[in-house]
């Protein structure tokens, strides 16, 4: 029985490990993501929006305006890849790092949508 226990103990901590080892692995190429946006856009600040059990959103802002985001399947990962690639991370995206970012016609016209012309959301 006691070795039953400590299999299942043992068991635990290997899920754990392997758990740990794989959000590990996601932050670092997330990380890697978020240094070649960066490199691509003079530099990068970022902020770290919840999407609930879908994880959490990093929201890439360039110094030239250029902006993206990329998902993490957690908000502990997602800190993890942002400490690792270096960026600021702002609290909220308001004030002067929302006037950073730049958009373009195609943004508009998404935005928009059919309302004004823009392209529709369905190819039908």
């Amino acid at each position: 029985m006691a070795e039953t226990a400590e299999t299942a103990e043992t068991g635990t901590r290997s899920d754990d490990s392997r758990r740990a080892a794989r959000a590990e692995r996601r932050a670092a190429r997330l990380a890697k993501q978020i240094g070649a946006f960066a490199r691509a856009h003079g530099g990068a600040e970022g902020q770290l929006a919840h999407l609930g059990q879908a994880g959490t959103r990093i929201v890439l802002v360039g110094e030239d305006g250029g902006w993206g985001d990329l998902v993490a399947p957690s908000y502990a990962v997602a800190e993890s890849a942002t400490r690792k690639a270096g960026i600021t991370v702002h609290e909220d995206f308001d004030g002067d790092f929302a006037a950073k970012v730049r958009t373009g016609p195609y943004e508009w016209s998404r935005m928009a949508g059919i309302q004004v012309g823009g392209p529709s959301n369905s190819k039908g």
